[in-house]
């Protein structure tokens, strides 16, 4: 689970008003301290107006997958527009999360496969390519990972809200079974197994 916004890039623009050094930390601290999981945050814009004693906050977050998330408060103090602006903001995250996690949810009576993850030791190096047996494994550990029929953007979802290092999943679109993991540069990568 994300619980910070690491050089998250912040532009906080005050418009009718000068810009105090602790208004624009308060804003940066409001904004970093948005820590839920999904979407990923990747660049935010504070826009703060004072309008006859109208103190506008309106904050706009530009997320992964495309995803842009906005709200705006009026108030008659700005710390308080800010607070209030980013209780909209969290609460539209976590919309957009659930909206997403019960989007295209597999039925309950489609059956969940299960792989089972074989280990060999060094003795397999000797074994024969032209024999009709195949090598017995070495169990390590057993484990057990379902395989559930979903999109890759679900899974992509599915991987960012786990700790595992990849998952492993039916693809709705084309039926095949698919593995999604972290790339080391932070991007996303896809591959297809055979049945």
């Amino acid at each position: 689970m994300q619980t910070a916004n690491v050089n998250l890039p912040i532009t906080i623009t005050v418009r009718h008003e000068q810009v105090t050094d602790s208004l624009r930390d308060y804003a940066t601290k409001k904004i970093e301290g948005l820590h839920l999981d999904y979407p990923r945050i990747i660049e935010a814009k504070a826009i703060l107006d004072v309008q006859k004693n109208r103190h506008i906050a309106e904050i706009i977050l530009f997320c992964a997958n495309h995803i842009t998330i906005e709200a705006h408060t009026e108030g008659g103090d700005m710390y308080a527009s800010i607070d209030e602006t980013i209780d909209k903001i969290a609460r539209r995250m976590r919309k957009h999360k659930t909206r997403l996690m019960k989007k295209n949810r597999p039925h309950r009576n489609e059956s969940i496969r299960h792989v089972e993850e074989r280990y060999f030791n060094e003795s397999v190096l000797d074994h024969p390519a032209d024999s009709d047996t195949d090598p017995e494994p070495y169990v390590i550990h057993p484990e057990n990972i379902s395989i559930r029929t979903m999109f890759k953007e679900d899974a992509i979802m599915q991987l960012e809200l786990s700790d595992r290092p990849f998952v492993i999943y039916r693809s709705a679109r084309r039926g095949t079974l698919t593995i999604v993991y972290h790339r080391k540069d932070g991007e996303y990568a896809a591959f297809d197994i055979a049945d």
